[in-house]
Order: structure tokens, then C-alpha cells, then sequence
């Protein structure tokens, strides 16, 4: 009776997917008892809470496949559906290649992909027009068939990678597994050393076939089946209820019923943590990682912290400290530009012999150049978060991109806190990577491209506008804060070297077309260049830092899986009249930018900070510099690289900072605690709360 309803693969679908949860739950019950060992109670609490999720989990499974069947139609073969579709095809081909809509910035062949899709399916629209209702029936049948297929295939399969997922960190998926989805090149390559895949998507693909042939009946009933006006209201309301009810109705902590962590994550549904870890952006800190009690590592940090100038609160647990300077205090103008993926060896101040940087190592020249200089991470929005809260990377995705990210400790409030306007300026729109949220509620003003006039802008892709056009902006942006009367600290954000590598045509020697990263290096460093020019005929110039840093590197690829010279970042000051040139070859963080311009202002403030204030520091005080990806945390002194990573594992490299080389030596005790101190008060303070100002 089943098999002749027109939604019988859907409810098929259901019962194959509850029951391949049901029993990967049990399956990694068994095969890990002996780590599990749940008592009576707590193993039915897993099943009960783990059938929650399975529930929440299929009826977003199926959402594709019930819609498939919904929008399936005779209608549009109809005397007046036929010219409906066509027209639609023609619009949606018009669409495509002439109007523009379709941007070629990124990839020149999106127009081409999109309108190929579409000529295919209106090939498959007349083929099906022409053949007639009964050869519809067996494309539809066959169709349903390999949806079937499909969607079993990936249920069985994905039960088999939890499996595995859980042999290797204990649990079912977590930031992990999203980090996967980034580094896809090395996981791939790591798992088809690691496991027989062929194997297994062989034998996978055999009983995914079986259970499909053994439906053979069900979607074969479901398109002979018509479906009135009546089935596809209830058919629609149940399709968007069930999944929205869940939503609504669902609880991340319901598997937090139970205290033990074992009995927690057999309760949980691998489908359902991936998109709430893909979410929350963040990795457990104290699971993952080896730790030692928090005490002991706020007071290691509060230690290796402590300078002259500052006094501590009495609190133990607080980080926050009164920084005192002899001396007035410089209320000068800061501009701070992060540039978009500057490796330092595109410079020549740093050996590049292709003239690619001649503005930049013109001003490194007449300013103060960190030639010892290491980005936080290998992404924008980490190099944002290590400019503006001075913290060190915590596993996982940037706070910038968190959720609970309002509120904190930051380079702006602190700027806000003496009278200045404080502003971040980025030449896309600033709802990419959450940084309008991120910046607005964190003492920024944010201004993106939407403030340019169509006049101002030369050029623009599909990240922002050109380099030279945000530039325009800002200055048109600093004259209005010198005319308020007010100093101003503005972070600047870049975009023009970036993939597509386009900018505007007779602006230097190579041409946007050659679509490199050579080209897009030399026209950032023409546009800084520009800007820096135009900026000295203002007012406000001569009363005005600029500092000027990568966010991250061109590429971080290597050996070794922390290769310092895939983080190694210029920094310049650039200041006339109040800055001699000077070189400064010692190891620096990016977290240690934030408190070392307000060390060269003589800033008096209190602080949470992380980061070094590297004019204050005696000339033998000791440096770091923090390295990271997703997952691994590096923490580099005293030319030896300590690098954490899952599941509590710690390892020391003595790295050779001109290539991606490193070898493993011995554990150094006070190196490796030092390291554990640092990322651990990260962690904590974030968790707890104590990086929140109101």
C-alpha cells in the first residue's frame, strides 16, 4: 500500500536514514565500550536524546527529495505550461549572458557553466515534451532511482567516516571536520594513505545499490501516482513545518543531560554537530588540547606580561592591568592598514629582487621596519581579530566570525576611550566575513564601499572596489574627522591583492589581464603608495601614524604543518618628523601591533591584552610570536616552534625560518608550558567572559 503513494521513496528515505543513525549509534557503542561504558540509564538516555537529533537530522535529509517529488509536474506539458518553461529558459538564458549578473571577475567561465545548465535542462524538457507521458513515467522512475541512490549512499557512508572520525578524537564531528573542508588537498591525500577508500566506497556503493533495487517498487508507484492541489498544500506544509517545528523545538544542550562526555557524543548526531560546529565556529579548547589548571596558566601569562610600567589588578584571575608611561601622552592621528595577503618576500626590503614594492620599501626605508614581523593565521578575518583585540588565535574559526563576538576588549575601545573617532574602512561590502557585526559592536564606525560615489570608483570585482578607490575614500573620510576637530584612529582593510588579481588598466607595468600575483602585489603597493602621496598635502598628515601590516600571508603551504615562512609578515611605521628609520630584526607577534602603537603614543590605559609593547620592552626581554591554522597552534621563542594540535598532542620543531623545513627535537619544559599558558588564558577568557568590557 505504501509503495503506491506518491511520497513512498520519502518515507522510505526516512526510515532508512532513522535506522542508519540507530545503528551507528550502537555500532560505535560496541566498538569503543571500553572507552563508553555507559550504565543502563545513561545508555537509554543516549538512545532517547540521540533519536531528538536523528529526527531534527531526517527531516532536513529528506527536504530535497520530497521537494523533487512535489515539483514534479505534467502540467508544464501541458497546451500553456510548455510555453511557460520556454519562456522561462529564454529569460533565464538572457539573464545569464546579458546582463552581467552573473559575475566573471572570479572565474570568466560562470556565465558559460550557468547558461550550459540551463540549455541542458531545456534539452531534457523537450526531449521529455517530445517522447511523450509514457517514456516521462520510466525518467522520472529512473530519476527518483538515483536520488535514492544518492542520499543512501552518503547515509551509509557518512556513518562510516563517523566511525572512523570517533577512532581518531573520541566524539562525533566537531570543528574538525569543518577545518576538513579547508585543508581538502592534504585530508584527502592523509586518508587515502590512512584507509583502503577504494574499498570502502566500493562496498558502500554495493549495499547502497541493494537497499535502492530492494525500493525498486516505491518510486516506481510514486510516478504513476498523481498528486491533486490538496496533496501538494499538505505535502508543503509538512515539508517546511516538520523542519522549521524542529528548529524551533530543538536543543543542542539536550545531550547535556548526561555529566560524562563518552555518553554525550554517543547521544548526538554526526550530521547535526557538523552544521552546529560550521555555526559556533570554535573548537573545545580543554577537550582537544593538553592543559594544565587555569591558575597556573593566568599567572604564568600574567608573569611573562609584567614590565615596569604596569600594575596588576588583585584579582589573580584578571588580566587586566594599568599601564603607566613617564611622559606626556602623543595624541596623534593612527591610520593602520592591513594589507591583503603581503608575504614579506614580495618586498625588496626582504630580498625580492622583481621591483614589485618600490612605495612600500620606500616607506620602510623612511619609517621603522619589523623585519621579524608573524601573522596570527592564514585568513583575513584572524589577522582582523589579532589587529583589533590583541589576542592570541583559539581553535577554531576566528571570534570575528563567532557567535556572542559584542563587547570586548579592543584596540577601538580603548582609542574611543581618549576622545578619538574610531573607524574600520574596507573596500568590499562589510557584511562579508561578518565584519560589519564584528567591527560596529566593538567601538568601530564601519564604512565600506556602499559610502563611495559612483564617480570615486575606477574599478571594482567581485571583492571591492580598487585599492585606490577605497583610498579616495578615506581620505575624503579623514578630512571630515580633521574638520570635527578630533583625532582619529581608522583601520584600513585592502582588497585588491586577491584572486582575480584585476585592478585598473595604465596604472603599472603589468596588465590586469595577466590575472597575477605579481601584478595585484605592485598595484597595492602603488596604490599605498598613491595614498600616502596624496595624504601629505592634507592637514592632518603631518600629525599622523601609519602603520602598515599584512593580514596574512600569500600562501602558508609547506613541509612542515607550521611553517614560520609561510606566516612571516612586513610591518612598517611610518611617521615623518616623529620617526628616525630604523630596522628591527627581533621576533614579533601580530597581537604585539595593537599595544605597540599605543606604547608609541605613550598611551597610559588599562589593558587585557596579550600582545608586547615592543618600544618598552628592555633590549633583553624575551619575544614570541603566535602561528596557527584551525587546529594547530604554534607558539614560536627562542628560535624553537611548540605546535598543539588534536587530541592533546604537543610537539617542539627547531624550524628553519627560510624555508618550510623543521626538525623535531626533545620537549622543552618551560617552552612547552609557556606555550600551554598562553593558548589555554585564551581560551579561558573567551569562555568565561573576562574579554568583555560591558
Amino acid at each position: 500500500m505504501l509503495n503506491r503513494h506518491r511520497y513512498a521513496p520519502v518515507a522510505w528515505l526516512i526510515v532508512i536514514a532513522l535506522s542508519v543513525f540507530t545503528l551507528t549509534r550502537l555500532l560505535l557503542l560496541f566498538s569503543f565500550y571500553n572507552d563508553i561504558r555507559p550504565s543502563l540509564g545513561s545508555f537509554f538516555t543516549a538512545l532517547l536524546t540521540g533519536f531528538g537529533y536523528d529526527l531534527i537530522t531526517v527531516f532536513f535529509v529528506v527536504l530535497p527529495l520530497a521537494l523533487h517529488i512535489t515539483f514534479t509536474s505534467e502540467w508544464i506539458y501541458s497546451r500553456y505550461g510548455r510555453w511557460v518553461m520556454i519562456v522561462l529558459f529564454a529569460a533565464g538564458l538572457f539573464v545569464i549572458f546579458f546582463t552581467g549578473l552573473i559575475p566573471k571577475e572570479f572565474n570568466k567561465h560562470l556565465p558559460l557553466i550557468f547558461g550550459s545548465y540551463i540549455l541542458l535542462r531545456l534539452l531534457i524538457f523537450l526531449l521529455l515534451l517530445y517522447k511523450g507521458h509514457t517514456f516521462r513515467l520510466r525518467w522520472r522512475a529512473t530519476v527518483l532511482q538515483v536520488w535514492l541512490l544518492i542520499f543512501v549512499f552518503l547515509l551509509l557512508f557518512n556513518a562510516v567516516s563517523e566511525w572512523f572520525f570517533w577512532a581518531e578524537f573520541s566524539g562525533r564531528y566537531n570543528f574538525i571536520a569543518v577545518d576538513y573542508l579547508v585543508y581538502t588537498h592534504e585530508v584527502i591525500g592523509n586518508i587515502r594513505e590512512s584507509y583502503p577508500v577504494g574499498w570502502l566506497i566500493a562496498i558502500t556503493a554495493l549495499v547502497a545499490g541493494a537497499i535502492t533495487w530492494l525500493l525498486r517498487s516505491a518510486y516506481r508507484g510514486s510516478v504513476t501516482m498523481p498528486a491533486t492541489w490538496r496533496t501538494h498544500i499538505v505535502a508543503a506544509l509538512i515539508l517546511f513545518g516538520l523542519p522549521a517545528l524542529s528548529v524551533i523545538a530543538g536543543d543542542p544542550g539536550w545531550k547535556n543531560i548526561s555529566k560524562d562526555n563518552y555518553t554525550q557524543e554517543l547521544g548526538a548526531n554526526g550530521f547535526y554537530e557538523f552544521v552546529r560546529a560550521f555555526e559556533q565556529n570554535e573548537l573545545d579548547f580543554y577537550r582537544y588540547y593538553e592543559t594544565m589548571p587555569d591558575k597556573e596558566a593566568v599567572k604564568l601569562v600574567r608573569d611573562k606580561l609584567t614590565t615596569p610600567y604596569t600594575t596588576w589588578s588583585p584579582d589573580p584571575m584578571s588580566l587586566e592591568r594599568t599601564i603607566q608611561y613617564p611622559g606626556a601622552e602623543q595624541k596623534m592621528n593612527v591610520v593602520l592598514i592591513s594589507v591583503e595577503s603581503l608575504s614579506a618576500d614580495f618586498m625588496g626590503s626582504f630580498g625580492n629582487d622583481k621591483g614589485l614594492t618600490p612605495g612600500l620599501d620606500s616607506l620602510a626605508a623612511r619609517g621603522i621596519l619589523f623585519r621579524g614581523m608573524y601573522a596570527s593565521g592564514t585568513r583575513t578575518v584572524r589577522g582582523l581579530e589579532s589587529l583589533s583585540l590583541a589576542l592570541p588565535p583559539t581553535p577554531g574559526q576566528s571570534i570575528v566570525k563567532r557567535p556572542g563576538n559584542e563587547n570586548l576588549f579592543s584596540l577601538g575601545s580603548i582609542f574611543r576611550s581618549k576622545g578619538y573617532i574610531t573607524q574600520y574602512l574596507y573596500g568590499g561590502y562589510g557584511y562579508f566575513d561578518n565584519m560589519n557585526y564584528f567591527f560596529s559592536h566593538n567601538d568601530y564606525e564601519v564604512i565600506d564601499r556602499s559610502a563611495l560615489r559612483n564617480d570615486e570608483i575606477h574599478y571594482a570585482n567581485i571583492w571591492g572596489v580598487a585599492d585606490e578607490d577605497l583610498f579616495t575614500l578615506a581620505l575624503r573620510t579623514f578630512d571630515q574627522n580633521y574638520t570635527a576637530g578630533k583625532p582619529f584612529f581608522s583601520h584600513v582593510m585592502t582588497v585588491s591583492n586577491h584572486r582575480p588579481y584585476t585592478y585598473p588598466e595604465g596604472r603599472i607595468d603589468i596588465p590586469p589581464t595577466a590575472h597575477s600575483r605579481d601584478g595585484a602585489v605592485k598595484y597595492t603597493d602603488y596604490a599605498i603608495g598613491d595614498f600616502i602621496r596624496r595624504a601629505s598635502s592634507h592637514p592632518w598628515f603631518k600629525n599622523t601614524l601609519f602603520v602598515i601590516v599584512a593580514d596574512h600571508c600569500a600562501s602558508s603551504a609547506g613541509k612542515s604543518a607550521l611553517p614560520p615562512k609561510g606566516y612571516h609578515i612586513p610591518l612598517i611605521f611610518f611617521a615623518p618628523g616623529h620617526i628616525a628609520p630604523t630596522v628591527d630584526d627581533k621576533l614579533m607577534a601580530q597581537i604585539d601591533i595593537a599595544p605597540s602603537i599605543l606604547g608609541f603614543l605613550n598611551f597610559d590605559y588599562k589593558s587585557r591584552f596579550f600582545g608586547q609593547d615592543i618600544f618598552h620592552l628592555p633590549e633583553n626581554a624575551e619575544r614570541r610570536a603566535f602561528i596557527s591554522t584551525y587546529q594547530g597552534l604554534g607558539f614560536l621563542r627562542d628560535s624553537l616552534l611548540v605546535v598543539q594540535s588534536p587530541v592533546k598532542k604537543i610537539q617542539v620543531f627547531r624550524p628553519d625560518f627560510k624555508s618550510s623545513q623543521a626538525q623535531e627535537v626533545p620537549r622543552v619544559d618551560s617552552l612547552v608550558r609557556e606555550a600551554m599558558a598562553f593558548y589555554q588564558t585564551a581560551a579561558w577568557v573567551i569562555r568565561e567572559g573576562k574579554y568583555k568590557i560591558r
